[in-house]
Protein backbone atom coordinates (compact mmCIF):
# COMPACT_ATOMS: atom_id res chain seq x y z
CA UNK A 1 0.00 0.00 0.00
CA UNK A 2 1.55 3.76 -0.91
CA UNK A 3 1.53 5.70 1.81
CA UNK A 4 -0.23 8.98 2.47
CA UNK A 5 3.31 11.56 2.14
CA UNK A 6 3.36 14.86 1.91
CA UNK A 7 5.28 14.23 -1.16
CA UNK A 8 2.40 12.69 -2.52
CA UNK A 9 0.26 15.47 -1.71
CA UNK A 10 2.51 17.58 -3.50
CA UNK A 11 2.56 15.18 -6.47
CA UNK A 12 -1.27 15.68 -6.52
CA UNK A 13 -0.77 19.10 -6.45
CA UNK A 14 1.64 19.78 -8.88
CA UNK A 15 -0.77 17.49 -11.04
CA UNK A 16 -3.40 19.57 -10.69
CA UNK A 17 -1.72 22.75 -11.65
CA UNK A 18 -0.43 21.72 -15.12
CA UNK A 19 -3.79 19.25 -15.76
CA UNK A 20 -6.03 22.59 -14.50
CA UNK A 21 -4.08 24.73 -16.74
CA UNK A 22 -2.62 27.31 -14.32
CA UNK A 23 -0.60 29.75 -15.29
CA UNK A 24 2.08 31.59 -13.52
CA UNK A 25 3.10 33.41 -16.58
CA UNK A 26 -0.12 35.47 -17.47
CA UNK A 27 -1.92 35.02 -14.46
CA UNK A 28 -5.33 34.53 -16.18
CA UNK A 29 -7.61 33.37 -14.50
CA UNK A 30 -10.24 32.87 -16.50
CA UNK A 31 -8.37 30.78 -19.13
CA UNK A 32 -7.37 28.55 -15.77
CA UNK A 33 -10.65 27.81 -15.12
CA UNK A 34 -11.40 26.22 -18.54
CA UNK A 35 -10.62 22.81 -19.37
CA UNK A 36 -8.15 22.70 -21.71
CA UNK A 37 -8.50 20.60 -25.06
CA UNK A 38 -4.88 18.18 -25.80
CA UNK A 39 -4.14 16.36 -28.97
CA UNK A 40 -0.97 15.40 -30.62
CA UNK A 41 -1.34 19.02 -32.56
CA UNK A 42 -1.35 21.36 -29.88
CA UNK A 43 1.84 23.41 -28.92
CA UNK A 44 4.62 21.79 -27.65
CA UNK A 45 4.19 23.45 -23.95
CA UNK A 46 0.39 21.90 -23.76
CA UNK A 47 1.74 18.69 -24.44
CA UNK A 48 4.30 18.94 -22.26
CA UNK A 49 2.28 20.17 -19.18
CA UNK A 50 -0.86 17.34 -20.08
CA UNK A 51 2.02 14.67 -20.25
CA UNK A 52 3.39 15.68 -16.89
CA UNK A 53 0.03 16.21 -15.52
CA UNK A 54 -1.54 13.05 -16.36
CA UNK A 55 1.60 10.50 -15.51
CA UNK A 56 1.63 12.49 -12.22
CA UNK A 57 -1.76 12.18 -11.17
CA UNK A 58 -1.72 8.62 -12.27
CA UNK A 59 1.18 7.61 -10.64
CA UNK A 60 0.40 8.65 -7.57
CA UNK A 61 -4.31 8.36 -7.22
CA UNK A 62 -3.70 5.40 -4.91
CA UNK A 63 -2.32 7.10 -2.18
CA UNK A 64 -5.57 9.35 -2.24
CA UNK A 65 -8.45 6.98 -3.71
CA UNK A 66 -10.73 9.21 -2.64
CA UNK A 67 -9.51 12.96 -3.22
CA UNK A 68 -12.49 14.84 -3.82
CA UNK A 69 -11.15 17.13 -6.22
CA UNK A 70 -13.19 19.95 -6.15
CA UNK A 71 -11.72 20.67 -2.57
CA UNK A 72 -8.50 19.76 -3.48
CA UNK A 73 -8.85 22.43 -6.11
CA UNK A 74 -9.95 25.25 -4.15
CA UNK A 75 -6.96 24.36 -1.61
CA UNK A 76 -4.49 24.44 -3.87
CA UNK A 77 -5.64 27.68 -5.74
CA UNK A 78 -5.76 29.47 -2.08
CA UNK A 79 -2.30 28.56 -1.90
CA UNK A 80 -0.62 29.00 -4.91
CA UNK A 81 -2.79 32.42 -5.03
CA UNK A 82 -1.30 33.37 -1.55
CA UNK A 83 -4.55 33.48 0.47
CA UNK A 84 -5.34 32.72 4.13
CA UNK A 85 -6.11 29.36 4.13
CA UNK A 86 -8.92 27.72 5.70
CA UNK A 87 -7.31 25.20 7.97
CA UNK A 88 -4.00 26.14 10.11
CA UNK A 89 -0.95 24.37 9.18
CA UNK A 90 -1.16 22.27 12.10
CA UNK A 91 -4.80 21.38 11.63
CA UNK A 92 -3.81 20.49 7.58
CA UNK A 93 -0.76 18.31 9.31
CA UNK A 94 -3.62 16.47 11.86
CA UNK A 95 -5.63 15.99 9.11
CA UNK A 96 -3.26 14.19 6.53
CA UNK A 97 -1.99 12.15 9.43
CA UNK A 98 -5.40 11.59 10.69
CA UNK A 99 -6.07 9.97 7.35
CA UNK A 100 -2.75 8.01 6.37
CA UNK A 101 -3.65 6.10 9.73
CA UNK A 102 -7.10 5.21 8.86
CA UNK A 103 -6.20 4.35 5.72
CA UNK A 104 -3.02 1.90 6.86
CA UNK A 105 -5.63 0.48 9.61
CA UNK A 106 -8.17 -0.35 6.20
CA UNK A 107 -5.50 -1.80 4.47
CA UNK A 108 -3.97 -4.26 7.20
CA UNK A 109 -8.00 -5.42 7.99
CA UNK A 110 -8.09 -6.20 4.64
CA UNK A 111 -5.33 -8.10 4.34
CA UNK A 112 -6.13 -9.71 7.27
CA UNK A 113 -9.53 -11.00 5.85
CA UNK A 114 -7.49 -11.63 2.81
CA UNK A 115 -5.17 -14.11 4.56
CA UNK A 116 -7.98 -15.74 6.10
CA UNK A 117 -9.80 -16.70 3.21
CA UNK A 118 -6.37 -17.59 1.43
CA UNK A 119 -5.28 -19.65 4.21
CA UNK A 120 -9.16 -21.64 3.72
CA UNK A 121 -9.02 -21.83 -0.05
CA UNK A 122 -5.79 -23.24 0.10
CA UNK A 123 -5.99 -25.83 2.48
CA UNK A 124 -9.52 -27.04 0.10
CA UNK A 125 -7.24 -27.02 -2.90
CA UNK A 126 -4.57 -28.90 -1.29
CA UNK A 127 -6.88 -31.71 0.45
CA UNK A 128 -8.32 -32.48 -2.72
CA UNK A 129 -5.47 -31.90 -4.71
CA UNK A 130 -4.04 -34.67 -2.74
CA UNK A 131 -6.24 -37.16 -3.70
CA UNK A 132 -5.20 -36.64 -7.46
CA UNK A 133 -3.29 -39.37 -9.47
CA UNK A 134 0.66 -39.03 -9.39
CA UNK A 135 0.53 -36.31 -6.39
CA UNK A 136 2.90 -37.41 -3.66
CA UNK A 137 2.68 -34.93 -0.03
CA UNK A 138 5.68 -35.12 2.03
CA UNK A 139 5.77 -34.15 5.95
CA UNK A 140 5.58 -30.70 5.25
CA UNK A 141 2.82 -30.78 3.40
CA UNK A 142 4.56 -29.97 0.15
CA UNK A 143 2.60 -31.75 -2.81
CA UNK A 144 4.54 -32.48 -6.33
CA UNK A 145 3.92 -34.26 -9.14
CA UNK A 146 6.34 -35.76 -11.94
CA UNK A 147 6.05 -34.24 -15.12
CA UNK A 148 9.38 -35.65 -16.27
CA UNK A 149 11.95 -37.72 -14.69
CA UNK A 150 15.71 -36.58 -14.88
CA UNK A 151 18.41 -38.44 -15.19
CA UNK A 152 21.14 -36.63 -13.94
CA UNK A 153 21.93 -35.77 -10.24
CA UNK A 154 20.24 -34.34 -7.82
CA UNK A 155 21.13 -31.15 -5.72
CA UNK A 156 21.81 -30.42 -2.36
CA UNK A 157 20.74 -27.63 -0.33
CA UNK A 158 23.75 -26.06 -0.36
CA UNK A 159 24.00 -26.20 -3.94
CA UNK A 160 23.13 -24.10 -6.81
CA UNK A 161 21.05 -24.60 -9.49
CA UNK A 162 20.00 -23.81 -12.91
CA UNK A 163 15.82 -23.75 -13.68
CA UNK A 164 12.89 -22.63 -15.78
CA UNK A 165 9.88 -22.11 -14.32
CA UNK A 166 6.33 -20.74 -13.88
CA UNK A 167 4.43 -19.62 -10.86
CA UNK A 168 1.00 -19.75 -10.72
CA UNK A 169 -2.06 -19.19 -7.73
CA UNK A 170 -4.42 -21.94 -7.57
CA UNK A 171 -6.98 -19.67 -9.27
CA UNK A 172 -4.78 -19.59 -12.60
CA UNK A 173 -3.21 -16.32 -12.33
CA UNK A 174 0.48 -16.30 -13.65
CA UNK A 175 2.76 -14.26 -10.96
CA UNK A 176 5.93 -14.79 -12.35
CA UNK A 177 7.69 -17.21 -15.17
CA UNK A 178 11.36 -17.17 -16.38
CA UNK A 179 9.61 -18.68 -19.60
CA UNK A 180 7.59 -15.44 -20.73
CA UNK A 181 11.65 -13.71 -19.73
CA UNK A 182 13.21 -16.40 -21.94
CA UNK A 183 16.19 -16.83 -20.03
CA UNK A 184 16.64 -19.81 -16.86
CA UNK A 185 17.32 -18.37 -13.44
CA UNK A 186 20.27 -19.77 -11.11
CA UNK A 187 20.10 -19.33 -7.74
CA UNK A 188 21.45 -21.19 -4.72
CA UNK A 189 18.75 -23.70 -3.29
CA UNK A 190 18.97 -22.48 0.33
CA UNK A 191 18.52 -18.72 -0.33
CA UNK A 192 14.83 -19.79 -1.72
CA UNK A 193 10.94 -21.07 -0.19
CA UNK A 194 11.27 -23.63 1.88
CA UNK A 195 9.09 -25.60 -0.49
CA UNK A 196 12.02 -24.92 -3.34
CA UNK A 197 14.32 -25.82 -1.34
CA UNK A 198 13.10 -29.18 -0.30
CA UNK A 199 10.94 -30.17 -3.45
CA UNK A 200 14.29 -29.51 -5.78
CA UNK A 201 15.97 -31.53 -3.68
CA UNK A 202 13.35 -34.35 -4.47
CA UNK A 203 14.14 -34.43 -8.59
CA UNK A 204 17.21 -34.98 -11.17
CA UNK A 205 18.80 -32.87 -13.81
CA UNK A 206 16.92 -32.80 -16.64
CA UNK A 207 13.03 -34.01 -15.06
CA UNK A 208 10.17 -31.54 -14.90
CA UNK A 209 8.33 -31.55 -11.59
CA UNK A 210 4.66 -29.30 -10.63
CA UNK A 211 4.95 -28.30 -7.10
CA UNK A 212 2.04 -27.52 -4.90
CA UNK A 213 3.16 -25.52 -1.63
CA UNK A 214 1.21 -24.53 0.85
CA UNK A 215 1.02 -21.01 2.34
CA UNK A 216 3.36 -22.18 5.40
CA UNK A 217 6.34 -23.04 3.55
CA UNK A 218 5.87 -20.23 0.66
CA UNK A 219 5.67 -16.56 1.54
CA UNK A 220 3.53 -17.31 4.71
CA UNK A 221 1.20 -14.30 6.27
CA UNK A 222 3.60 -11.57 4.55
CA UNK A 223 2.60 -12.40 1.07
CA UNK A 224 4.96 -11.08 -2.01
CA UNK A 225 4.93 -8.72 -4.83
CA UNK A 226 1.79 -10.20 -6.62
CA UNK A 227 1.17 -12.82 -4.27
CA UNK A 228 -1.70 -12.17 -1.17
CA UNK A 229 -0.71 -13.70 2.52
CA UNK A 230 -1.28 -17.30 2.80
CA UNK A 231 -1.38 -18.03 -0.81
CA UNK A 232 -0.89 -21.44 -1.78
CA UNK A 233 1.34 -21.20 -4.66
CA UNK A 234 1.87 -23.66 -7.89
CA UNK A 235 5.07 -23.70 -9.61
CA UNK A 236 6.10 -25.94 -12.94
CA UNK A 237 9.56 -26.41 -12.53
CA UNK A 238 12.43 -28.11 -14.71
CA UNK A 239 15.78 -28.55 -13.05
CA UNK A 240 18.32 -27.86 -16.14
CA UNK A 241 21.75 -28.40 -14.17
CA UNK A 242 23.32 -28.49 -10.81
CA UNK A 243 26.19 -26.46 -10.49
Amino acid sequence: MKKITTLSISALASAMLLVTGCNASNGNKESASKSVSVTEKSPANEKVGYSLGYMMAEGNKEAVGDLNLDTFEKGFRDGYEGKESALTQEQMQEVLMTYQKEQEEKFVKEMEGKAEDNKTKGAAFLAENGKKAGVKTTASGLQYKVLTAGTGKSPKATDVVEVNYEGKLIDGTVFDSSYERGEPIEFPLNQVIAGWTEGLQLMKEGGKYEFYIPSDIAYGEAGNAGIEPNSTLIFTVELLKVK
